[in-house]
């Protein structure tokens, strides 16, 4: 009779957990429910484990999985804490990289010493093991291009396809034999084998993975690491791991699909090419210094702002490595207050992660009603007075549009040159992620503010107080 209670209890629980994972997501679908969304998520993980401590396989095990509760959360809480938003692509990454590499360690744990297995849950314990392999290596790689420990763009000095290639096609072969062999000799070093080959073909898939193409393999990663677990709920029995494993690898199936469509390129085309081969557009453009800019003081750029009727800010990673989404928001409510109509405008991909951009302004108080996405508000930079762009160098490049030999012909840009004037806010002429040179910075109706995004904008706030 107890366990026949106990059970019931685990079922409801988990199908509450379900329902709460369910609904966070269709919170989390809005910037303005995104909060809530996520205070659900957490509510229903924290149910799971709760309701997991009544599985019957937890038996005298509590001291070992609380213990394991403990290290985890502080390893969490902590970086958590203290990581600043520019920083959050970065911890995204390393994170989703922990969940792949927990799943397929875990369906590797559930396969060894095992004979009594059938054939459905061998082949999910293979395809755990791979994908959350490839997710957690992957994912490393994406950290270290994210933090600077390594280029951008790395050139292997092999044929990487080929490589690749290979890699997928021992995997399979290794994956059939274990399948084939199942408990019997031999297969337990098959399944670690297969497992380690997954390792170094996650590394070799991303490492040399343009920036430009960053977005994209992060929502890809996630992807795969929710597959990995729903695989492994599978394995496990667990409810609860199916849903929100497939939650997160449908939603990050769905957000990968976006991020492409929004570059014009396929997902083949992200893991098996890259951007940045070039620095130069097809037209054989020259270097910077011998193509004409025109510079602008942070005074005649404040009068410029003060006086339009309608300013359109275009933030990108500049923003953010200089932290001066707090210092955006406070002119574009001196502008408002001068009765200026300001919006921003969202590219798909501006940042390093799906959403970036929207995370930094939240942070900074901005308006959701100010936001607005690509396609909302390409069609209203021709009847802008000013637009405003703080880093966003590939996103607004009109070689995208008009160059055919470009590397990044074709991906969708935010229209910003049909704009009357445009002020762009940066260090210096280097090229953005994409390695590509900005035909915007050469356009006779821009003008360059060069310096610190946030010292820039702190002076545009001091001169537009005076004007």
């Amino acid at each position: 009779m107890i366990d026949n209670w106990r059970d019931a209890f685990v079922d409801l629980g988990y199908f509450a957990s379900a329902i709460l994972f369910i609904v966070s997501l269709n919170r989390l679908s809005s910037p303005a429910t995104a909060r809530f969304g996520n205070r659900l998520a957490m509510a229903a993980m924290a149910l799971a484990t709760v309701v997991t401590f009544f599985l019957d396989v937890v038996d005298h095990n509590y001291v070992w999985i609380v213990l394991g509760i403990a290290i985890g959360a502080v390893i969490g809480y902590i970086p958590a804490k203290r990581v600043q938003m520019t920083s959050m692509p970065q911890m995204v990454a390393i994170f989703n990289g922990m969940g792949g590499a927990t799943a397929a360690l875990i369906a590797v744990a559930e396969f060894l010493g095992v004979t009594d297995i059938g054939r459905g849950a061998v082949l999910s314990i293979i395809l755990s093991a791979v994908i959350g392999s490839i997710s957690a290596t992957g994912s490393v790689v994406a950290f270290a291009k994210l933090q600077g420990l390594i280029p951008s763009r790395t050139d292997l000095a092999f044929n990487r396809q080929l490589v690749a290639a290979g890699l997928i096609g021992g995997m399979v072969l290794l994956g059939l034999f274990v399948l084939l062999l199942q408990g019997g000799a031999g297969a337990e070093t098959l399944l670690i084998l297969t497992f380690i080959v997954a390792l170094v073909a996650g590394v070799l898939l991303v490492l040399p993975i343009g920036g430009a193409d960053m977005p994209v393999v992060i929502a890809l990663l996630n992807s795969a690491t929710g597959l990995a677990a729903a695989l492994t709920g599978f394995v496990l029995g667990n409810q609860v791991l199916v849903v929100a494993g497939a939650l997160v690898g449908a939603s990050g199936s769905f957000l990968t699909l976006i991020m492409a469509r929004a570059m014009n390129r396929s997902v083949a085309k992200v893991l098996f090419g890259a951007f940045g081969v070039t620095t130069t557009t097809g037209e054989g453009a020259t270097s910077a210094e011998e193509r004409p800019i025109r510079e602008v003081s942070p005074e005649d750029a404040a009068v410029s702002l003060a006086y339009a009727q309608r300013v359109i800010v275009v933030p990108g990673y500049g923003l953010a490595v200089a932290q001066a989404q707090h210092g955006v928001h406070e002119l574009s409510e001196l502008l408002q207050e001068r009765g200026v109509d300001v919006r921003y405008a969202i590219h798909p991909v501006a940042g390093r992660m799906p959403g970036h951009m929207n995370v930094l302004l939240a942070e900074a108080n901005v308006s959701y009603d100010d936001l607005y996405e690509m396609d909302q508000i390409n069609d209203d930079f021709a009847r802008t007075d000013v637009v405003l762009v703080i880093g966003a160098n590939d996103v607004t490049n009109p070689a995208a549009r008009d160059d055919p030999a470009s590397p990044i012909y074709g991906m969708p840009i935010l229209e910003v040159d049909a704009a009357a004037s445009i002020i762009v806010l940066k260090r210096s002429m280097q090229s953005g992620f994409a390695g590509v040179e900005n035909e915007l910075f050469h356009d006779e109706k821009t003008s360059m503010l060069f310096g610190d995004a946030k010292d820039s904008v702190g002076k545009l706030i001091t001169e537009v107080k005076t004007v």
